[in-house]
């Protein structure tokens, strides 16, 4: 392709009629522009800026393809090359598009490797580098592959010999694998870096010469490639490559890299390690107890206890053997602020409960990781901490000083004595003064401690709470309720919330509702505020409506203002595209409803393709639609769909339950096993803390289903 100006043509284009993730493209004339002008600062800021609009958090546009001409003809031309190939490589890598039809802008940077491929050979090894990585992201084989063939063969630079040796690998894997002579000691750590990832693209087998050869280049952090991201951590990326194949040789393999590192003598290799043991647990179900001695091993000082014990906090009790690691630093300076202390408590605490009560006792009002860890034990679902006479005093002597709790503390502390029941009753008196300064807090816990205790104590939580309902806390007025049925107060804390709208209408929708006919008196204020809040399409708007469908449908049992109000709510989250959370809400609503729900059923089948959504509409299908319309198989593979992709495993187990043994085929049950017992966690995204802790909870709820679906007849 013959080489033009950069700039030719620009003006050409109607680039008011193109949009990037900002709207309008036509400020791409004048950052392109930039790119070739003789003012450095404003040519970075142009760069930027491209990144933002056309390349937006990974996601390009119609403007994206547009601009890959130009974009291709500056890096040819030499303007700011290597970052701009970076920018073109990342558009091709995209599969995030926008607007366009799937392939578009990779279509448009292929169509200039005429312009690209000559840059293979450039002078400046940074730009064969990015070269070699922007044109294999083409996909473009038949012309970029042969290129990279050729410049293998003469590529004297390490990295960038790696780095085209990794772009052959993302071509085809085989012809990268092919390169046995990459492997060989001699050979720099850079290419045998990505020839280890060439034989794992490859699929070809982890041989003992891979093992070694992976060791060998261990540490391996400064062998990341700044253009792969996906492989910013080398070990951890192996191990997680290892895993992914899902078989046990392999699994044992990956399991065997993380001991050797673990097991080094050396510091750097160890952290590596721990971020490959990280990787490992988060994605493998044996992992955990495989690897827990391992990363006991790795705990030989102060250092390595921190760095370990986030990990060993998220693995819970099966790593109990690693508690004496952690116990001494947890113990140390129990009247000081400490942050490594407080971590290695705070781990404990997850590890070893029992044994940390009385550390976390000794240390209350200095160890705030710890205190938080507790009164989240193991999560706000289940049970509670265990309870620890020291504790319960500490917990006392902190809540008479209202004055000296700070950030959430006043939650965790009532938190912890809700948890305990009656065991907590001499926190009696410190919970009813704390009403006064934490009432939203403290008053929950009152009713959940005084519901089993004697009657001179029930009478004092009665009291206290009687008298801050008086004042309009509707927390105190809900537990006064719960504790001793009283619903005049309560009745006319929730009218108001009701009627102070905004926020606060979702949150006493929901105690209304639980009322039952009971709570008839509010309906007025629920329809008020049900009008109020209707036409919006934001989320809190969406919720809200939902909410208050639920309470009047609890309240009057009036399916059609129900009905109308969810269908109100389906429609206006097509309009949202952010809303998907909504409709599963409105979805598990509908459920309540049972056959009375059954005009909501186009709404809900509208929703089924979308993998978040499926679970919760399934349920709600089988409660309100025909049930001879409804195909049990193809919902029962919706579920399992959702599930597969992390999409919401526990929504999905919920749905197959209510689908039942009828909806399960052979191939729905071999499914179902796989995600009950599986090596592979079913759960691999959301809150770091707890995705081990959910996997479990969905591999249990897996299991159990498929005992039920085996043997119905005992189910």
């Amino acid at each position: 392709m013959e080489l033009a100006h950069p700039l030719d043509g620009l003006d050409a284009r109607p680039w008011q009629s193109f949009s990037h993730a900002y709207g309008s493209a036509e400020d791409l004339p004048d950052l392109l522009r930039a790119l070739v002008g003789t003012d450095a600062g404003a040519a970075d800021e142009a760069l930027s800026e491209l990144y933002g609009s056309v390349l937006h958090q990974g996601t390009v546009y119609a403007a994206s393809a547009e601009a890959a001409p130009f974009l291709a003809a500056i890096a040819a031309a030499g303007h700011h090359t290597a970052d701009v190939l970076t920018l073109l490589g990342a558009m091709a890598e995209s599969e995030d598009e926008h607007g366009v039809a799937p392939g578009t802008v990779r279509a448009a940077v292929a169509d200039r490797l005429p312009l690209l491929l000559p840059l293979l050979a450039a002078p400046e090894p940074d730009v064969r580098r990015t070269a070699a990585w922007a044109v294999s992201h083409t996909r473009a084989t038949a012309s970029a592959l042969p290129a990279l063939r050729g410049r293998w063969d003469e590529e004297p630079e390490p990295a960038v010999r790696a780095e085209v040796l990794a772009g052959i690998a993302r071509l085809d894997p085989q012809v990268a694998a092919a390169a046995a002579t990459a492997l060989e000691p001699s050979q720099p750590a850079e290419v045998r870096m990505a020839a280890v990832f060439a034989h794992l693209d490859a699929d070809a087998p982890w041989t003992e010469t891979t093992h070694t050869t992976m060791l060998s280049l261990l540490p391996a952090d400064d062998l990341r490639s700044d253009l792969d991201h996906e492989r910013g951590e080398p070990l951890a990326a192996v191990v997680e490559a290892l895993l992914g194949r899902d078989r046990r040789p392999e699994r044992e393999a990956a399991f065997a890299l993380v001991d050797a590192a673990l097991h080094d003598v050396r510091a750097d290799v160890r952290a590596e390690g721990l971020w490959a043991a990280d990787r490992a647990c988060t994605l493998s179900r044996s992992a955990p107890s495989r690897l827990v001695q391992s990363l006991r091993a790795a705990a030989v000082d102060e250092r390595s206890v921190i760095d370990t014990a986030s990990l060993l906090a998220r693995l819970g009790r099966v790593a109990e053997p690693a508690a004496d690691v952690l116990a001494p630093l947890a113990a140390r300076n129990p009247h000081q602020d400490d942050d490594h202390a407080d971590r290695a408590l705070a781990a404990l605490v997850r590890v070893a409960p029992a044994q940390a009560a009385s550390l976390l006792a000794a240390g209350l009002g200095r160890r705030p990781r710890s205190l938080g860890a507790a009164a989240g034990f193991p999560s706000p679902a289940h049970s509670a901490f265990p309870y620890d006479d020291d504790l319960l005093d500490a917990v006392r002597g902190r809540l008479a000083r209202p004055g000296a709790l700070s950030g959430n503390e006043p939650w965790q502390l009532t938190h912890l004595l809700a948890g305990w029941g009656a065991d907590a009753a001499p926190a009696l008196p410190e919970l009813c003064a704390a009403l006064r300064h934490h009432p939203s807090r403290a008053a929950g816990a009152i009713a959940r401690v005084a519901a089993d205790c004697g009657p001179g104590e029930r009478a004092r939580a009665v009291t206290s709470l009687r008298a801050a309902a008086a004042r309009g806390v509707l927390p105190a007025a809900q537990a006064l309720y719960d504790l001793d049925g009283e619903l005049a107060p309560l009745l006319h804390c929730l009218e108001q919330e009701l009627r102070r709208g905004a926020g606060h209408v979702r949150d006493a929708a929901g105690p209304a509702g639980a009322l039952g006919p009971r709570g008839g008196a509010l309906v007025p204020a629920l329809r008020e505020a049900l009008g109020a809040a209707a036409g919006g399409t934001t989320t809190p708007a969406l919720d809200t409506d939902t909410a208050l469908a639920e309470a009047l449908w609890r309240i009057t049992g009036d399916a059609d203002e129900a009905v109308a109000a969810l269908d109100s709510v389906f429609a206006r989250a097509e309009r949202n595209a952010w809303s998907r959370w909504s409709v599963v809400r409105a979805a598990r609503t509908t459920t309540l409803l049972g056959p009375a729900g059954r005009p909501l059923t186009p709404r809900l089948e509208a929703a089924l393709d979308d993998p978040a959504q499926a679970p919760a509409v399934v349920t709600a299908l089988t409660a309100v639609a025909e049930p001879a319309s409804l195909d049990r198989v193809a919902l029962a593979a919706a579920a399992l769909r959702s599930a597969e992709s992390d999409a919401d495993p526990a929504g999905a187990c919920a749905a197959l339950e209510a689908l039942g043994a009828a909806a399960m085929t052979d191939d729905h049950l071999r499914r179902l096993a796989a995600l009950a017992d599986g090596d592979a966690r079913v759960v691999r995204s959301g809150v770091e803390d707890r995705i081990i802790e959910q996997d479990e909870a969905v591999r249990e709820h897996a299991r159990a289903l498929l005992r039920a679906f085996s043997h119905p007849a005992t189910a």
